[in-house]
């Protein structure tokens, strides 16, 4: 089965074609960037050249696989519209991928938090039990950076930010320092979401920004 897969949710952007195969097997096809600042203008084109370039149409697309959250309001917001409209007009399922996810399925075991800065002195932080290739999620929550370090003891730290990084590392705390995911590492778990049932339809896929938008904390603190 052909997947596509999206991520918008950070300043650069990519996609990729894979091949999910029996059980939870994926082979990625080719990854291609998406640059930052351009999304809701070269998403789509991006999409279509890929797809011609490897010699498919988009009625061979089998399902789908996007970056829900957390990460730019805006961004997000382009990634999944244009997975909404595909998959409607393709009748395709989706698998909504939490970017903390991601992070946390890098092959770590244990206890993991996946850690994204998310600014104004804030972080996304993902924690989760990993189990030879199952992993469950204990929860996602937005913290104050301090608050987060505290609470933080025996956990391994995976993050692609530097300054959360080394704010980890000044506090003790075991860290594993990684690149910023691509859509070929969302594909991969895409592959196994959708293996395991775990898709929603166009009319249930939504952003999961776990904080408050830029634009919902300026519509609040205003009088």
């Amino acid at each position: 089965m052909l997947l596509l897969a999206v991520d918008t949710s950070g300043k650069q952007g990519s996609i990729a074609l894979a091949r999910c195969g029996p059980g939870d097997a994926c082979e990625v096809i080719e990854t291609a960037p998406v640059p930052g600042g351009t999304f809701s203008a070269a998403l789509v084109p991006e999409i279509a050249a890929l797809l011609a370039k490897r010699g498919f149409s988009k009625a061979e697309i089998g399902a789908f696989a996007v970056v829900s959250g957390p990460g730019s309001f805006t961004g997000l917001r382009v990634g999944l519209a244009a997975i909404k409209a595909l998959a409607e007009v393709l009748a395709k399922p989706i698998a909504a991928v939490s970017m903390l996810e991601v992070l946390a399925v890098s092959g770590a075991q244990g206890k993991v938090a996946a850690v994204l800065d998310a600014g104004r002195n804030e972080v996304f932080v993902g924690e989760y039990e990993a189990t030879g290739t199952a992993i469950r999620m204990n929860h996602e929550r937005l913290l104050r950076r301090e608050q987060w370090l505290e609470s933080t003891v025996d956990s391994l730290i995976v993050t692609p930010d530097k300054v959360v990084a080394e704010a980890a590392r000044g506090k003790g705390l075991q860290v594993c320092e990684v690149e910023w995911p691509r859509a070929d590492e969302v594909a991969r778990l895409g592959c196994r979401k959708i293996a395991a049932g775990e898709t929603v339809s166009p009319e249930a896929l939504e952003a999961k920004y776990i904080g408050q938008s830029d634009s919902e904390i300026f519509v609040k603190g205003s009088c």
